[in-house]
Order: structure tokens, then C-alpha cells, then sequence
């Protein structure tokens, strides 16, 4: 049976890439830190992903294992080794610490000529290249070489709302019925794996952005302007109808960004923040706007949902975009005491100013445009 290894056993990597590498005829093997998991998992061998939906469909995984990525170390890079396919689903600030067990795996396989497909499955851009460019320093240059004959690492995007979730079964796992996953073309076609709901284009970049700066930006101006309403739920939220104006004027402004770096059609990106927007009020997916606006120093960094928009929004028109200052500063006023970078930030403004902890966390210089916007809307949001 073809053999896969799949980085991080959460709910994204049993209820999305693990479902669809097991549906494709692989034999998954989840890696994690979790040991709880890596035990239920190999004790059942198998799990239940749900649909979020009115008919709660039920979906059987199998052909599942797991090893702890601590202290199954020798035998995941055996696996590895061995396997065809390699897909991650940690977060981006913990892929850059898979590097090294990778690198042995590569350097075992090294012997045989076989290809591997590595895929971050990651919130992210670029999120395959980095982990390769993390991947290399551990390579000599020989296994590098090695590594660009055999060893492709495809960037992706990935979408799939996975809800808050608690069931009597520690592996079940409820996902939304929407989901996307598209790769990068590989150069050599006939090695690149075949999965069924994996989508391979030419160019990504047009991909990313519509997700990241659509839903990504939009679940976020949810999650904080409902902050601010002192409303619980993402559903709830976007049923306000001053929360649901803020993120469609946000979204309208991605949406113009998109349109005219893309050429994607009008009509269509409509529909699209549509859907997306349908998508945040299904009760079935619905989550805390604590839960979703959790790590807001994340979410506004430069290279983020809101910043790497609003500037190319203002180098695209040469305009300020309203609406993303407003929930930038909405993100800079999220209170959860139980969220580290949330805690971090508050203490930022308290201490260094608001100006200065702007400057620090999102990169936009003072005197700017957009920087006079996102402190002029804090002031103002009450």
C-alpha cells in the first residue's frame, strides 16, 4: 500500500489532508507531540470525521497509524524514508522545527531514487518553500542535489473551517462540508501524487490571496468586531448587521485588490465573498470569536491577513483602505487573558504606546497614511 506521512494529528490533519490521503489509497502516518492522540489513534487504528451540516454524514478513516514526533523519532524517519507523500498541518510557527527529522528522512532515502512530494498544508504563503529553505540547511550539498532531483516541495493552499469541538471520542473530528486544497504544479507530472479534492495549477499565487485576504481576513473581522459587540459567536457576529458591514467592506476592499491583480472576474469574486460570508453564519461550523481571534500579533503581521493587503491595496490605488485600518484596530483593542500574544499585545500598548506597538507588530511606519488610519480608528472604536 502506498504509505504517506502526515505532520500533526489535530483536527485539520484528521479531518482534512489525513481524510483525503486516506480516501486516496494511502496508509497514513500522522506524527505528533501529542501522545494521547498517537496512542488512540494506534489503539483504533482508525477514526470519524462529520460533516457540519444539517445531515451530520459520518465518514469512517482508515488505514491510519501514528508515532510521537519526540520519542518515535528513528522510526518516523524511517517512514519517511519510505514514504511517497509528506503533508503537514502544524502552524506555521512550528514548521520550521520539523526541518531537521525531515532532513534525516531525506538523507536515508537518499540510497534509493525514488520521488517524495513534500507539502506544507499550512495559513500561510510560501508556506512549502520555506520549509524546504529550512529542510537545505541540514542537507550537505550533495543530499541537496539529491533532494532537487527527487524531493519536490510544492506550495499550497489549503481552506476548510474546522469548528470548536468536544466528542466522547478523543479522534472524532467535525469539519465543514466546504473545502479546498491546491498545489503547485510539479515538473514532472507523471511522479506527482494523484489525490482525489487535491487540485494542481499552475500558479498559485491567485489562490492564496483569494483565501487568505477572503476568508482568512474575513473570519478575523468577525472574530474582532464581535469582540468589541461583546458578542460570543462567529455566527452571532456575522448576523450583526454593523459586524456584517465592516467585513463586507473589508472583503469589498480585498475583493477590488484581487480583481486587479488577478483579473479575476467581478461577478464571480461577489460570489465568492458570497460563499464565504454564507460559510461563517453555518451553526453547524459556528466558534468563539475568542477561539478565531486568538494570536493577533500573528494575524497582524506584515506578511498577514491584514497588512499584506492593506498595502498593496494603497500601492494598487493609491488610496487608503478604510475598512482593513478599522479592523486592524479593532485587532489591536482583542482582550482574552488566556491568549499569550493577545496578553502581549495589550502590555505592548500599555507600556511602549499605541503608536509604537503599531510600528512594532505590523511594520507601518509612522506619518503613513494608513498607520495615521489604523490609530485614529483605535481612538475611535469604543
Amino acid at each position: 500500500m502506498k504509505k504517506a506521512v502526515h505532520f500533526g494529528a489535530g483536527n485539520i490533519g484528521r479531518g482534512f489532508i489525513g481524510w483525503l490521503l486516506s480516501n486516496a489509497g494511502y496508509n497514513v502516518i500522522f506524527a505528533d507531540v501529542n501522545q494521547q492522540i498517537v496512542d488512540a489513534i494506534n489503539d483504533k487504528r482508525e477514526y470519524r470525521v462529520i460533516l457540519a451540516n444539517e445531515q451530520q454524514e459520518s465518514f469512517l478513516i482508515e488505514h491510519v497509524s501514528a508515532l510521537s514526533s519526540i520519542s518515535d523519532e528513528t522510526q518516523l524517519i524511517r517512514e519517511i524514508a519510505a514514504a511517497e507523500i509528506l503533508t503537514t498541518a502544524v502552524g506555521p510557527t512550528i514548521l520550521p522545527r520539523l526541518a531537521d527529522t525531515i532532513a534525516k528522512g531525506i538523507r536515508l532515502r537518499s540510497v534509493a531514487e525514488k520521488p517524495l512530494t513534500v507539502i506544507a498544508c499550512e495559513n500561510m504563503i510560501g508556506g512549502s518553500a520555506l520549509l524546504k529553505a529550512e529542510v537545505y540547511k541540514k542537507l550537505s550539498k550533495e543530499e541537496q542535489r539529491y533532494a532537487d532531483e527527487f524531493v519536490a516541495f510544492p506550495n499550497s493552499a489549503v481552506d476548510r473551517i474546522v469548528p470548536d469541538q468536544q466528542h466522547d471520542d478523543l479522534l472524532t473530528v467535525t469539519v465543514e462540508p466546504f473545502y479546498e486544497w491546491v498545489v503547485e504544479e510539479l515538473p514532472n507530472t507523471a511522479s506527482a501524487p494523484k489525490i482525489a479534492g487535491m487540485t494542481y495549477v499552475p500558479d498559485l499565487t491567485p489562490y492564496i490571496e483569494r483565501k487568505l485576504f477572503t476568508v482568512n481576513t474575513g473570519h478575523a473581522v468577525t472574530a474582532y468586531f464581535g469582540y468589541i459587540k461583546n458578542i460570543d459567536s462567529i455566527e452571532d457576529a456575522i448576523h450583526n448587521e454593523k459586524v456584517l458591514f465592516i467585513v463586507r467592506s473589508a472583503l469589498e476592499e480585498t475583493g477590488a485588490l484581487l480583481e486587479k491583480k488577478f483579473q479575476f472576474s467581478h461577478k464571480d469574486h461577489q460570489e465568492y465573498i458570497d460563499k464565504i460570508i454564507d460559510r461563517f453564519k453555518n451553526p453547524y461550523v459556528s466558534d468563539y470569536v475568542t477561539r478565531v481571534g486568538r494570536s493577533p500579533i500573528r494575524k497582524i503581521g506584515e506578511n498577514d491577513r491584514f497588512i499584506q493587503p492593506a498595502r498593496q491595496f494603497v500601492e494598487a490605488f493609491n488610496e487608503t483602505p478604510k475598512a482593513l485600518a478599522i479592523a486592524i484596530a479593532a485587532a489591536l483593542k482583542f482582550e482574552n487573558p488566556s491568549d499569550e500574544e493577545a496578553c502581549a499585545l495589550q502590555q505592548a500598548i500599555e507600556e511602549s504606546g499605541l503608536d509604537a506597538t503599531i510600528e512594532q507588530y505590523t511594520g507601518l511606519k509612522p506619518y503613513t497614511k494608513l498607520f495615521e488610519k489604523v490609530r485614529d480608528s483605535y481612538h475611535e472604536l469604543v
